[in-house]
């Protein structure tokens, strides 16, 4: 991967790259059909008033589709170069649907105080699968470097996610103060994808058009990431884990898909 991208990725917490996974579009959407005529049990339909925000996680072993783009496309080495990593170990897949007229938005946060690692070599992969004007990703440019995390908010009805007292920060409106923050933003062709660090400060307008917002993030660790004990249930919660703090993911149940030769 070329330096300057890897540069940017660590300067800014988030990059495009075009065109990456455009050969594999179609089996991601087969994937995401899939899942949203069987949805899981962690399946989210988000509090929508009007349209449909969709989304689920977890669901990698039981369809097919989305095992085969994980194990056999090259995501799992860009995620390895982007990180500096030796290795790059999956931590779940997350498929994300606004449907055409859905005006909710998502909210703005970061996705590291949700899950129960912890580490600075993170990347989340978000791919679309239809275009992408004015309804993709938003990102605080550097937010990934904050000293401290911002406060996580349930999608639903904005309440604190963990009922325990923690110091966060609270959640930023970046449109209510434009000049303190560099947002990062762009339009979008099916199989681009957009990464972004566990800690990258994002959200996301609704989808106030007449096309489909579907979407397949992939999240990925690398070498020095290791478990967190959190105030409460996080998400994905992985029941049963039987993880410590400070030990490496169990392998059983993330598995290592590159390593560098």
């Amino acid at each position: 991967m070329d330096a300057k991208i890897i540069d940017n990725f660590e300067k800014q917490g988030a990059i495009l790259l075009k065109g990456v996974f455009k050969e594999w579009v179609n089996k991601i959407i087969s994937g995401i059909e899939k899942n949203l005529v069987k949805p899981s049990k962690y399946a989210n339909e988000n509090n929508v008033k009007e349209g449909r925000f969709f989304d689920d996680y977890c669901n990698w072993t039981r369809i097919k589709d989305f095992k085969d783009f994980i194990e056999n496309s090259e995501a799992a080495k860009i995620a390895a170069e982007i990180m500096k990593s030796t290795t790059a170990q999956f931590f779940h897949d997350h498929v994300l649907v606004k449907e055409g007229g859905t005006s909710k938005e998502t909210p703005w946060h970061q996705d590291a105080p949700y899950y129960f690692v912890n580490g600075s070599k993170t990347v989340s992969m978000w791919i679309p699968v239809d275009p992408i004007i004015d309804t993709g990703l938003r990102f605080i440019s550097g937010s990934h470097k904050w000293e401290k995390m911002v406060r996580p908010v349930s999608w639903s009805d904005d309440s604190d996610f963990y009922n325990k007292d923690q110091e966060w920060l609270p959640v930023p409106n970046p449109d209510l103060d434009p000049q303190n923050y560099h947002i990062l933003e762009w339009s979008m062709e099916p199989g681009d994808v957009v990464l972004f660090d566990f800690r990258a400060v994002h959200g996301a307008r609704g989808n106030k058009k007449n096309i489909r917002r579907r979407a397949l993030s992939l999240r990925w660790v690398g070498d020095d990431v290791t478990y967190i004990e959190r105030p409460g249930r996080t998400s994905p919660p992985f029941p049963g884990h039987g993880m410590e703090t400070g030990q490496k993911l169990r392998e059983d149940w993330f598995p290592i898909v590159y390593t560098k030769s």
